[in-house]
């Protein structure tokens, strides 16, 4: 493993937390501007239907993916301007 990968993994580590932290605080405002509670449905609640568990679903696994690409590429592209080598 190159030397620039076991580096990055503390990085990308604290950076993996702090998008999913992210990702939750975006989530819950965008469903809270598009749905009609303030809390997302769980899988296991009765009172929800089918389509608005999946739909939350979807949504919530997109907003989280977007937002770790970005958060993973922003890194990357840090360590690789202050250190000159591609962290992957």
């Amino acid at each position: 493993m190159k030397a620039s990968k076991v580096a990055y993994k503390p990085v990308g580590m604290l950076l993996g937390a702090v998008s999913g932290a992210v990702a939750g605080a975006v989530f819950r405002q965008v469903w809270t501007a598009v749905g009609h509670d303030e809390d997302a449905p769980d899988a296991t609640d009765q009172d929800r239907g089918w389509q608005e568990i999946l739909i939350a679903a979807a949504l919530q696994g997109a907003i989280f993916a977007v937002v770790k690409a970005a958060v993973d590429r922003g890194g990357a592209t840090a360590v690789h301007r202050l250190t000159g080598t591609w962290p992957g």
